[in-house]
């Protein structure tokens, strides 16, 4: 370094000097105008000269002699000098395997860095030190390697073979369609890239795989295979999740993922600190009445709506993705789109928070149009599960249509928020699990967890390009510390979405030894809440928590009507437990004479 500073100062001094030297002869050029211009005068009568003799020099002769001279004597201007061509600037880009390229002053010293994919304009002619270009930054003069500038900008990337972090499949160049699985820990080999982002990050890498090609987002992999095939314990909780064994059929804790995924803000998009919601389906009737609902949650502290997409058979509006994945789905919707569209208009012109809820692994119209997506008997026909028909959440194609759905829903409608309702695989199976009567269609042999877990990876990335957040709905039981049967665990999930959603309806517990849960919303709340605040505890970023609360009388004997004491005891059960992030309010007709009479409860 100290040889290349020597050459940099004397490639300084040489062109120093070089300036001096045209200084010094323009100088000269100048001088020599001025006398020109100021010792030769124009002749008058005056001053004519006699006509010279024979011995009188040719320099001397007058201006009517001149005619009589060469071309060569008369006087003339000396020449300017010739001046020096512009220079020439090549244009490049920073390239390197990594976010950041690290450049140096003329001298050699460290001068921070900037993203690859930075564009430079340099002097190919006169380059700079040995082994680097140098180029102007504002007013400064730096350089950098010259192995590090390309002069194409698809080539900046330069990254050759990551490695599978978190186990992922290939997309699109657009994230949306899913090809080859990449398992954790193998290698890819990277081709390409698409997208740049200001600070140097890859959108999705172009990779290839045992011959085929996709694309990867950089957050599944890693340039260390060490690192892509160990298990993430930087919060210190994995050899708790690595203890919860499988014990009914949805898989062990251990091997889920637990990277951190921080919470991020979404530009525009605000969501309260607290939600108090209330629930409305995508009935008609209810649609047609929203102006009601908002009067009405107005003047009791509400301050968002969970409004239906798709309920199972209950579809809210007909809608392009739906003619494309599921046409038969278009046909059940209650709604014109427009006046579905008017509807959440409305809701979110009044300032309200609005969440589209889309059930998900729970629907009978894209089974009928999809049987090969659908968890199967032994048959090989759609299995009919607690009479309803589910797509197996094994099935990639099904996830590309429920995120499709969701981010047009967004995009159309402007959903603060999608709530994925259903994400896991149907319950009460065990039954068929030991007769071996169930075929879930497990292409890639992935446990029920592992499936649940990575939809919502999926899900999440997409919905959240599209501008909007990612709650989903979780059952009670999955608040109690181990993987349940239908492929929920608590903590895992909590890490990957933005808000979880339990849904501890009192009557929905079992009675035990002469005690009635729903008789006893408060205790059976907060006992509820303790249990999920300990989950929380148990992953880096955990999710919001906004709990559905029991609105509708009691389903099980003695039928307790549930009113404003009820449920402000489950509401309070839920502060007390810690719990602050909401609550939504289940009531399946989102009856607005049962929301009215329930006031009192929700300003709290």
């Amino acid at each position: 370094m100290a040889d290349e500073r020597e050459r940099g100062q004397k490639t300084r001094a040489q062109r120093k000097n070089k300036l001096l030297l045209a200084i010094a002869i323009a100088a000269a050029v100048a001088l020599l105008v001025f006398l020109a211009i100021v010792l030769i005068k124009p002749p008058v009568a005056a001053d004519l000269p006699v006509p010279p003799d024979k011995n009188t020099p040719a320099e001397t002769a007058t201006p009517d002699d001149q005619s009589a001279q060469g071309p060569d004597d008369a006087e003339r201007e000396p020449e300017p000098e010739p001046e020096e061509p512009p220079v020439v600037l090549t244009k490049g880009y920073l390239a390197a395997d990594g976010q950041d390229v690290e450049i140096f002053t003329y001298g050699g010293s460290p001068a921070g860095s900037l993203p690859r994919g930075t564009e430079i304009e340099y002097d190919a002619d006169e380059p700079g030190p040995d082994g680097f270009i140098a180029f102007a930054l504002g007013n400064l003069e730096r350089c950098v390697p010259a192995d590090a500038v390309v002069d194409d900008v698809s080539k900046v990337v330069r990254e050759h073979t990551l490695y599978v972090r978190t186990a992922v499949n290939m997309s699109d160049e657009n994230g949306v369609s899913l090809g080859r699985f990449l398992e954790k820990g193998s290698a890819v080999k990277v081709t390409g890239y698409s997208g740049l982002q200001a600070d140097g990050t890859v959108v999705r890498y172009r990779t290839e795989q045992e011959g085929e090609t996709g694309y990867v987002a950089p957050k599944y992999l890693v340039a260390d295979s060490a690192e892509a095939e160990a298990m993430y314990d930087g919060f210190g909780m994995y050899f708790k999740h690595a203890s919860r064994e499988d014990m009914y059929g949805g898989g062990e804790a251990g091997n889920l993922d637990y990277y951190p995924r921080p919470k991020e803000k979404i530009e525009g998009n605000v969501m309260p600190d607290e939600v108090k919601a209330l629930y409305l389906s995508n009935s008609w009737v209810i649609l047609d009445e929203v102006d009601s609902y908002i009067e009405y949650a107005d003047t009791c502290g509400i301050n968002a709506f969970v409004v239906d997409i798709i309920d199972g058979s209950m579809v809210g509006y007909a809608s392009p993705v739906m003619e494309q994945y599921s046409p038969t789905t278009a046909k059940y919707a209650n709604n014109p789109i427009e006046d579905y569209a008017l509807a959440i208009k409305k809701l979110k012109d009044a300032g309200y928070y609005v969440i589209g809820r889309l059930t998900t692994f729970n629907d009978p119209y894209f089974v009928r149009d999809h049987p090969e997506c659908a968890i199967k008997g032994l048959d090989g026909e759609p299995m009919e599960i607690n009479g309803m028909y589910w797509p197996t959440a094994y099935d990639r194609y099904a996830w590309e249509y429920k995120t499709s759905l969701a981010v047009e829903a967004v995009k159309e409608f402007g959903f603060n928020e999608i709530q994925f309702d259903y994400v896991r695989f149907p319950d009460l199976t065990w039954r068929y699990e030991r007769d071996g009567t169930i075929d879930y269609v497990n292409v890639y042999g992935e446990t029920k967890a592992q499936a649940i877990q990575r939809f919502l990876m999926y899900a999440c990335d997409r919905v959240h390009e599209a501008g909007a957040y990612v709650g989903i709905d979780v059952f009670g039981e999955c608040a109690f510390g181990y993987v349940t049967a239908y492929g929920q665990y608590w903590p895992a999930l909590s890490e990957v979405v933005d808000v979880i959603s339990g849904m501890p309806y009192p009557d929905h517990f079992p009675e035990s030894d002469g005690w009635r849960p729903w008789e006893h919303p408060y205790e059976t709340v907060y006992n509820w809440g303790l249990q999920a605040a300990m989950r929380q505890d148990e992953t880096e970023n955990p999710a919001a928590v906004r709990t559905w609360i029991q609105t509708y009388d009691a389903i099980r004997y003695p039928y307790n009507p549930y009113g404003p004491d009820e449920v402000g005891a489950e509401i309070r059960g839920l502060h007390d437990a810690g719990l602050y992030g909401g609550f939504m309010t289940w009531h399946f007709s989102s009856s607005l004479e049962k929301y009215r009479m329930l006031a009192p409860a929700f300003d709290l």
